[in-house]
């Protein structure tokens, strides 16, 4: 049977997309906490559509859900594609969700049309990869490949009384079993791992013409989940300038000091973003009081986690300059360390070429989220990433995908399955 994948495969698509939004509405947005009940839901869902296609489906020890299509050899390793099924807080519902559909896509094309890859095709669905809930990203993927730690299930989510770790007993998985060190699948067995993902920012939506990318390279980051600056509370009129100790005060000069030399190690070459993304301060303040505590979050990012370290090492200094001028404390809690990823250049160049077969326009460019994929391709795995044109950015209810975009970069990833054996 012969058609077209663009355009025979948008209601399959567009399916799953409005059945699993409908599954996780919150509000203007979406709401999939990993490792919760609503994600678990969804997930069952999508092995539905797995049995109908006659995918082999097998869960492996984190929740992690891998659907294979069989291929004509199957001691060659495999070639995967996926993402992640959870979400922010009432966010977007193509974030992690596009690329679990576009990899059900390919399934579903090969099916359609009878066709059997050489290799294994495997659908990966990974657990828990946003931080928003728990502060610590990529935990399925993290499991996967024997890098997540007892520590890390020990952290509390962000608004109940419970750890990660019981949030994932809940949904039937032992943490012991997650935190071993050792890999919960045979990496070897995996030629190629390819992430479809929507881009977080305004590149391809901007350009008429290229509104698929190849992934360059993957930043990574360190994080504050939580620093307090303490001062003293003191009567808003009754206390002079110099005998202030201000948290609030204290705070925006650390961040402003930070804001400037972000701009000077931009002025250099570095690739660097920075971001203070909570801010509050304690439960007790009001307008006739100076406020002595604030909380705040830390983010930077980079293709170099060098450069992190070392804009890190400065907000330290600045933080003691400022502690020592202004009268307050910092206090950091435990640093999150997430490293930057490469993307396989020879897997890359596969993309790019089935790309150019396929008849898409790309455009190469670097991704300043990070994702399953650099979990996965630090671990020594062959990963590359598909970027698809997004509206109104990501993290909030308003992700606009075009149906249209997406379905470039499904048929990217089915021309790069379909080829991967053909090639050199």
């Amino acid at each position: 049977m012969t058609g077209d994948l663009q355009r025979d495969g948008t209601k399959f698509c567009r399916s799953i997309f409005d059945t699993v939004r409908k599954m996780s509405a919150d509000g203007l947005g979406v709401t999939r906490q990993g490792y919760s009940k609503g994600e678990t839901e969804v997930l069952d869902y999508l092995k539905m559509i797995g049995q109908e296609l006659r995918l082999e489906i097998n869960t492996d020890l984190a929740g992690n859900v891998w659907m294979c299509l069989p291929g004509k050899n199957r001691d060659l390793p495999a070639f995967v594609a996926g993402s992640h099924a959870d979400s922010v807080p009432q966010g977007g519902n193509y974030d992690g969700l596009a690329g679990i559909t576009a990899a059900l896509a390919v399934a579903w094309w090969m099916r359609r049309i009878n066709y059997t890859p050489e290799r294994d095709f495997m659908v990966l669905m990974m657990r828990c990869e946003e931080s928003s809930f728990f502060g610590k990203a990529y935990v399925g993927s993290l499991a996967l490949t024997g890098k997540l730690t007892l520590a890390d299930t020990a952290l509390k989510h962000r608004s109940l009384d419970m750890t990660l770790g019981e949030c994932i007993s809940a949904c039937g998985f032992v943490p012991a079993d997650m935190t071993t060190g050792r890999p919960l699948v045979d990496l070897s067995k995996i030629a190629a791992f390819v992430e479809l993902h929507i881009e977080q920012g305004p590149t391809l939506d901007s350009s008429e013409t290229e509104r698929v990318g190849i992934v360059t390279g993957i930043r990574g980051n360190v994080r504050h989940k939580k620093v307090t600056c303490l001062g003293q509370t003191a009567h808003s009129g009754a206390v002079d300038k110099q005998y202030r100790h201000d948290a609030v005060m204290a705070t925006a000069d650390l961040i402003h000091r930070m804001d400037k030399h972000w701009d000077e190690w931009l002025a250099r070459g570095e690739d660097l973003v920075f971001t203070v993304g909570v801010l509050k301060t304690s439960a007790t303040a009001a307008i006739s009081v100076i406020p002595g505590e604030t909380t705040f979050t830390i983010d930077m990012r980079s293709l170099s986690v060098d450069t992190c370290e070392r804009f890190h090492a400065l907000l330290l200094e600045e933080a003691e300059a400022v502690a020592h001028e202004r009268g307050v404390k910092f206090e950091f809690d435990r640093k999150i360390v997430t490293d930057a990823a490469k993307v396989d250049a020879a897997l890359s160049a596969r993309l790019e070429a089935a790309a150019k077969e396929a008849g898409v326009a790309v455009r190469r460019l670097a991704s300043g989220a990070g994702h399953d994929a650099a979990v996965i391709g630090n671990s020594g795995v062959p990963a590359a990433m598909i970027f698809v044109a997004n509206q109104n950015g990501s993290h909030n209810p308003y992700e606009a995908m075009k149906i249209e975009d997406f379905m470039k970069g499904v048929n990217v990833l089915w021309h790069t399955v379909r080829d991967y054996d053909a090639q050199p």
